[in-house]
């Protein structure tokens, strides 16, 4: 079986949720013995440099990749608000991407061509045309609309307000329009997928989650006593929504019950208000070289996110070495998890503080819960077993 993966950013080197939801479906199918090409965008944001891949990574994949400016321009966005366009989707459209896809298709023979992202919809008809054979399936890692449906539910501003409930609709009415442009669609979870389904989607439709391909726990870095993180890009708007309602909210309940608590916030692009501003016991890490080193050498992760869609895939991550998590019920949105035994449900900053007084005094509890959230990821969440399960999809399709 031959695959185009098509990503709207490098998937290599896997350094947050996206890129490595769509690094584990790489090398799932790799592993199985597929035969993976890789074409990818790449921004400011998300850089690439196929000189400092390595050549293994290159010779198995056969990537290459296409620059996009994703910097917001304000009379474009103004454009298509006016349009009742999809700024978020247009700002793909690239000429030299349709001119590297449309070469690729005539020089391959291609079984499936697998998106990774609602954005690459209007690449569709270029595939249609050029690689008439070809089934067209979407990795669809949420459902892109009501992340933006939720950030402006939550957001305050007015003005701010206003457009992002324009956006959300504009990306609703096309996220349902395209839903059957594709020969299957593989959300992330069965939520995402039911979703669909009760949407007009007479498609194949089917929940799967992404694999994690860690074997054994992590013993040779000690977590450092009473302290909690949470990792993840800050340039993610539910992230810095999230962490901004936790130490606005949560941290000083948490500091005033357990105040030899500390906390740790990693990730790239901290904004300005969280590194210019003091709190005691915070520690603003920012990007880090290693996320797993970091994750293993703190104790409790939270996940306060208020917003977003698709799977936390930094949870999975965690949990995947055997962090307990404390999150909210939208942060575990579509995981296997059971409340109580492999990760704590919080959703108001009250028990956020409870439930991390709770795992800080009872070390034996906090013990089971990673243990818990370990034994679930080895056993509903392996790499190579999804990808099994991915190909077999691809093989009923393709007869």
């Amino acid at each position: 079986m031959k695959i185009l993966q098509f990503c709207y950013k490098p998937p290599y080197p896997a350094v947050d949720g996206g890129t490595i939801g769509m690094n584990s479906i790489s090398e799932g199918l790799i592993n199985n013995n597929v035969s993976v090409k890789i074409l990818t965008f790449y921004s400011y944001k998300n850089p690439f440099d196929k000189n400092s891949l390595p050549a293994s990574y290159i010779d198995k994949t056969q990537i290459e990749g296409v620059f996009v400016d994703l910097k917001p321009h304000i009379s474009d966005a103004l454009v298509c608000l006016l349009l009742g366009e999809s700024y978020v989707v247009k700002r793909f459209i690239s000429n030299k991407m349709k001119q590297l896809l449309k070469k690729t298709l005539l020089e391959n023979d291609f079984d499936i061509i697998q998106l990774e992202s609602l954005m690459l919809v209007p690449y569709i008809p270029i595939i249609r045309k050029f690689s008439k054979n070809s089934k067209i399936t979407f990795h669809c890692p949420n459902v892109e609309h009501l992340i933006w449906e939720r950030i402006y539910k939550s957001t305050k501003n007015i003005f701010k307000k206003w457009y992002l409930k324009k956006t959300a609709l504009a990306l609703k009415v096309y996220e349902l329009e395209h839903i059957n442009d594709f020969d299957a669609i593989f959300p992330t979870t069965d939520i995402d997928a039911q979703y669909f389904k009760d949407n007009g989607c007479r498609r194949l439709c089917i929940g799967l989650p992404i694999g994690f391909d860690s074997t054994e726990k992590i013993s040779n870095i000690l977590p450092q006593e009473n302290t909690i993180f949470h990792i993840g890009s800050m340039n993610y708007f539910p992230n810095e929504q999230g962490i901004k309602w936790f130490l606005d909210n949560v941290w000083q309940k948490i500091h005033e019950k357990t105040p030899q608590v500390k906390a740790y916030f990693a990730g790239r692009n901290m904004p300005l208000w969280i590194t210019n501003k003091q709190w005691e016991g915070v520690n603003i890490v920012g990007e880090v070289d290693d996320s797993i080193h970091f994750m293993c050498s703190k104790e409790i992760m939270v996940v306060p996110l208020l917003s977003g869609s698709g799977i936390r895939i930094k949870i999975l991550e965690a949990m995947s070495i055997g962090k307990p998590i404390i999150a909210t019920s939208i942060a575990a949105e579509g995981i296997m998890y059971e409340d109580g035994k492999n990760i704590i449900i919080a959703n108001t900053a009250n028990e956020f503080a409870l439930a991390i007084e709770r795992l800080v005094n009872d070390k034996e509890l906090l013990t089971t819960i990673g243990n818990n959230a370990y034994e679930l990821i080895h056993t509903k969440y392996n790499i190579n077993k999804i990808a099994k399960e991915l190909i077999n999809h691809y093989n009923n399709l393709l007869q």
